[in-house]
């Protein structure tokens, strides 16, 4: 296939449907894409982006971004539904008897927009968290005893508040 450049059509059964799909080599190996038939197309619908955006829901968009980004570990990513799955079997396997989760009523509607610039309005962004998480390391409290504490001689502000301490607190060279 890749000499000459083809990809493969087919029929595949997947949940119960029977989809079309193309068949493309990549590498060492393939990748199957499912495919579309003509009347599940559609011409895109979407408005002309000059005038038709609204500038308050575009700022919201952009505040919402500034404070969501981030690097992306796919280690952290967990299958909720693979999880799910497994502890089910895993209890089956046991002979443990399989209660039905009680169903939630869902919550009331709300506003969207309202709690958006709620949310916004209360959650800081990701610098200012990684500032306020490094503020708060530096302004912890230091437990150990102050009385065991030997006043060091290190920087400036060191050494001026040495100087105006009483004399009593000093130690002579002698002892």
């Amino acid at each position: 296939m890749t000499e000459t450049g083809l990809v493969a059509l087919g029929r595949l059964t997947l949940s119960r449907r029977e989809r079309m799909v193309m068949v493309e080599p990549r590498g060492t190996g393939m990748a199957l894409y499912t495919l579309r038939v003509a009347d599940e197309v559609r011409a895109p619908q979407f408005g002309h982006a000059e005038g038709d955006l609204d500038a308050e829901m575009v700022a919201i968009a952009a505040a919402i971004i500034r404070q969501r980004t981030g690097n992306f570990d796919p280690s952290t990513y967990r299958d909720r539904y693979q999880a799910a799955l497994q502890e089910l079997i895993e209890a089956k396997m046991k002979g443990l008897t399989i209660k039905p989760r009680p169903l939630s009523t869902p919550p009331p509607v709300i506003d969207l927009m309202a709690a958006l610039k709620r949310s916004l309005a209360q959650e800081p962004s990701a610098l200012e968290q990684r500032a306020a998480k490094s503020k708060r390391a530096k302004q912890m409290t230091d437990r150990r005893q102050p009385a065991l504490l030997l006043p060091l001689a290190g920087n400036r502000r060191t050494k001026r508040r040495l100087s105006t301490e009483p004399a009593a607190t000093k130690r002579s060279k002698g002892a």
